[in-house]
């Protein structure tokens, strides 16, 4: 039997999440950097060994901006929670589980494009690319719970912020996969290249997909004179 009771010790205020969930972020983004080494020259060639590491600087930026925009987007969606129940608790950490991840297929690439063989340069863009995709999926995830569960958020938050959402983050998947695929079976830079773009869209769109300046511009506009 149910009753107003039955959420009991479930439910709770968002500041402990908010809490943990930042320090998981400030973690992962320390991992990222300590695939950044001196690299082992000869003496007089230092300048160059640090020109060959590029692919390192490059996975480091194209994951560094990833954890960002994820941060962003946590805190735009928690802005917007008023509590958390088991379940919310569950989907943010199936997202940090997968945010968590990134340092692995971030040096996965960096190697494999340094080592100069083009069959591992495919196989580390497209894993890549998996945990790319697996993260916009728990985010997918994340968003649904929130859309369908309303009572969790803020009075002024409740209506489409999170329904719309759900197409942000599926759109992720999808551009994640077809980079994957393009790095994997035409030229692992272009994936990467990808890679490097993807955080922008999500970085000019993480108060939301209709809150961005643009897109705001956008929908204000007048419309044309006959």
């Amino acid at each position: 039997m149910s009753g107003p009771d039955a959420d009991l010790g479930t439910r709770s205020d968002t500041s402990r999440a908010v809490a943990f969930s930042d320090a998981i972020f400030a973690i992962i983004i320390t991992l990222l950097v300590l695939d950044l080494r001196v690299p082992d020259v000869p003496p007089g060639r230092l300048l160059s060994g640090l020109l060959e590491q590029w692919p390192s600087y490059a996975a480091y930026l194209a994951s560094y901006s990833y954890v960002a925009v994820v941060w962003l987007n946590h805190k735009a969606a928690f802005n917007r929670i008023q509590q958390v129940d088991r379940g919310l608790h569950w989907m943010n950490l199936f997202v940090l589980f997968s945010t968590a991840l990134l340092p692995f297929p971030t040096a996965v690439v960096s190697d494999a494009l340094q080592e100069h063989n083009n069959a591992d340069q495919r196989v580390a863009v497209a894993f890549y690319a998996l945990i790319g995709a697996l993260l916009c999926a728990t985010w997918l995830a994340f968003y649904h719970y929130l859309a369908k569960n309303p009572d969790l958020l803020k009075d002024q938050a409740k209506g489409g912020f999170f329904p719309v959402e759900r197409f942000r983050a599926l759109a992720g998947v999808v551009l994640y996969v077809l980079a994957g695929l393009v790095g994997y079976l035409v030229a692992p830079l272009i994936g990467l290249t990808i890679f490097v773009l993807l955080p922008v869209f999500y970085a000019v769109t993480s108060a939301g997909l209709y809150q961005s300046p643009v897109a705001r511009r956008i929908t204000h506009s007048p419309p044309p004179r006959p």
